[in-house]
């Protein structure tokens, strides 16, 4: 059960819908196109993601929204590992090795993510959509190769089923119990 001071998924579907959008343009892209540049189009994720996670947040505090321990842990968590994805997305760019593993750290990065947020909040299905995301994660590391792409499809099929799912799940929990 949710703690009643915990209110929203908000962050789960800001971030899940511009993830999911990116990666399958990305896919696209690279389907259509084949060039090398289509990668970096997965930086478009925190260009939409932070302005809208700031306004949500400045929105929050206007409206002084109680902060507990567990929203601030939840949101330092979710901080530290968004900076941990920009940061394997960049490096791993420049290496040369994004296209081989970024959809898989990525992916296990969100899940562990969700998992965490799940066990703070005492909230079970966001733990299950944790691990059935981290599963999904590895089976991204069966297309090597000329299939490279096709880790994009896996990688937005997570963000949808570690953040747009529960995200909406735990919005649901949370206008049927009247918190």
């Amino acid at each position: 059960m949710a703690p009643k001071e915990l209110t929203g998924s908000n962050p789960f579907l800001i971030w899940g819908y511009p993830t999911a959008f990116f990666l399958l343009l990305e896919f696209a892209a690279l389907i259509l196109l084949g060039k090398n540049w289509c990668w970096w189009l997965w930086a478009g994720i925190p260009l939409v993601g932070t302005p809208l996670m700031i306004y949500n947040l400045h929105k929050d505090y206007n409206h002084k929204h109680c902060r507990t321990k567990e929203n601030n842990t939840i949101l330092k968590m979710w901080i530290f590992l968004g900076f941990l994805s920009f940061a394997c997305g960049i490096s791993m760019g420049f290496t040369g090795v994004f296209g081989q593993c970024y959809c898989t750290c990525q992916g296990i990065i969100v899940s562990m993510g969700c998992f965490i947020t799940g066990m703070i909040l005492q909230y079970r299905p966001k733990m299950v959509c944790g691990i059935f995301g981290a599963v999904l994660s590895f089976t991204s590391l069966i297309f090597q190769g000329d299939m490279w792409p096709w880790q994009l499809l896996i990688a937005a099929l997570v963000a949808v089923a570690t953040l747009i799912i529960p995200g909406h799940m735990f919005n649901q929990y949370i206008k049927n119990h009247g918190i």
